[in-house]
């Protein structure tokens, strides 16, 4: 028994040599047995570093680049094009939005459709570029909702492909294009919104290649697989 007490003596001194009794006070740093990364080797916000010559940790941005999270102007602001806009806006119009007033919009707005540049066939393959990073994983590369996650039992994604996609009277299978644009910005059910992640005018195109995928099913008079 006195080697049980001896033990638990042993055991406590060293945990109060180790970690002090609550409350008192040392300069030493403590002891952190689960850092949780508290200690990194970084550069903090608006913190000044000796590493760069001008003495700042933020760097400035390249010249004559444009940030993440503008659009780059399709003319030159010499030949009378507006200045850059934010990408990811969060105005009250169709195009920010996909809602007419209370209503999910259908149809591209006239910032796509107006502008020759934009809407093209490259607004086409760039909305099938996006697809393919940020969507066919749920919902498969035709649209079709059977993308590696179902495959996993993950999540059924919607399927586009379903009979009565292009029918605004099925409403189980239809989506206006507002609608959709709705979803990818702010996420539905248990997909997240994409909005921090895809600028306003790729959210388009995304909407665009979508129905591309649904007309060449209809086409051919078969569900894309």
């Amino acid at each position: 028994m006195k080697y049980f007490f001896l033990s638990y003596l042993f055991v406590a001194a060293i945990l109060v040599s180790a970690f002090g009794f609550r409350g008192s006070k040392s300069e030493l740093p403590p002891l952190e047995i689960l850092p949780d990364m508290d200690q990194q080797a970084k550069i903090k916000y608006q913190a000044s570093s000796d590493f760069f010559a001008d003495g700042r940790g933020a760097r400035l941005r390249v010249k004559n680049t444009v940030p993440m999270g503008f659009e780059i102007p399709a003319k030159p602001a010499a030949d009378g094009a507006k200045p850059a806009r934010v990408a990811f806006t969060n105005g009250n119009s169709y195009y920010d939005t996909g809602k007419m007033g209370d209503f999910y919009g259908d149809g591209l707005p006239t910032e796509i459709t107006g502008d020759a540049t934009v809407f093209n066939d490259l607004f086409i393959k760039r909305g099938e570029q996006r697809y393919g990073i940020h969507c066919a994983i749920c919902h498969g590369a035709s649209g079709n909702g059977k993308g590696v996650t179902s495959k996993y039992g993950i999540l059924t994604a919607f399927n586009f492909q379903q009979p009565g996609n292009t029918d605004p009277a099925n409403a189980a299978a239809f989506r206006a294009d507002g609608a959709i644009f709705d979803v990818i910005t702010n996420g539905k059910g248990l997909m997240g919104g994409y909005g921090g992640n895809i600028t306003l005018r790729d959210r388009w195109a995304i909407v665009a290649y979508i129905r591309s995928l649904q007309l060449a099913a209809k086409e051919s008079g078969a569900t894309l697989q």
